[in-house]
């Protein structure tokens, strides 16, 4: 967090458009963010913002404008006037610039906490056993789990889970860390370890994109939040402009019932 800020943003998001057949999910978002800045997406339910994370990392296509991650136009590029769609190989290594943990832990049940962690690295990565378990055992010891490393998802609590999830992200090592509501599906005895964890690869300078209605949480870890109304950005600002001095009405409606 707070990181000398460079001249060409890690990632920019511009003109982005998305739909589904005739429902206009985003319309038209400007966004950038700075190599070591933490920025989070607040807004009710259905203005945008998992959609857009989903853009970023192309689990979804995007019908216009443009994203550009560490300089690099993703997903699609123009020739001749048009628009074309790159070729898998370029889609997978630019999808593998960023890591994304998900509000569900998608983890392998029949493999354990480490197994879960290495296979990427061995079968992406293509990375000798030897190095990929020590930078598993390193990751998974960085989230408080090392010495659950042999147990089975079926053996972790939700909370564990969602640390053995983000660890398995961040040991392929992308440039952009993805976190998609990654408490909504925790017991609420569970939340505080997984943001815990969280904040502190935050404090370590990692660049990421965070969508949550943890608003306390968000206060205290982004250099900016971004408000999401109707698949428009309605407001950005620093947490403090922001959750203390709302300009936009649908904002200051939005923060009316919540207390820091």
């Amino acid at each position: 967090m707070n990181q000398p800020q460079t001249t060409q943003p890690l990632l920019d998001i511009r003109g982005l458009h998305k739909h589904y057949g005739a429902l206009e999910v985003l319309k038209g978002v400007d966004l950038s963010l700075q190599r070591g800045n933490v920025v989070t997406l607040i807004g009710s339910s259905g203005s945008g913002k998992t959609t857009l994370l989903r853009c970023v990392n192309l689990l979804e296509e995007f019908q216009g404008g443009q994203i550009t991650l560490e300089g690099e136009s993703i997903g699609y590029s123009e020739s001749s006037g048009k628009r074309v769609r790159h070729p898998e190989r370029m889609i997978a290594r630019h999808r593998a610039m960023t890591g994304m943990a998900f509000q569900q832990f998608n983890l392998f049940p029949h493999l354990t906490a480490l197994q879960n962690v290495t296979l990427g690295l061995l079968k992406v990565k293509k990375m000798p056993k030897d190095e990929a378990v020590a930078l598993a055992e390193k990751w998974l010891d960085r989230v408080g789990l090392l010495e659950r490393r042999n147990h089975f998802p079926g053996q972790l609590s939700g909370g564990q889970q969602q640390r053995v999830a983000i660890a398995r992200a961040i040991a392929m090592n992308p440039s952009l860390m993805l976190f998609d509501e990654v408490t909504s599906a925790l017991d609420p005895e569970l939340v505080g370890e997984v943001l815990s964890v969280i904040k502190g690869l935050a404090e370590e300078g990692m660049t990421m994109l965070l969508v949550t209605h943890e608003m306390r949480f968000a206060y205290e870890v982004s250099d900016k939040i971004v408000f999401m109304n109707q698949g428009r950005i309605e407001e950005q600002g620093s947490a403090k402009d922001v959750f203390e001095r709302p300009q936009s009405p649908r904002l200051a409606e939005f923060l009316k019932n919540i207390r820091f």
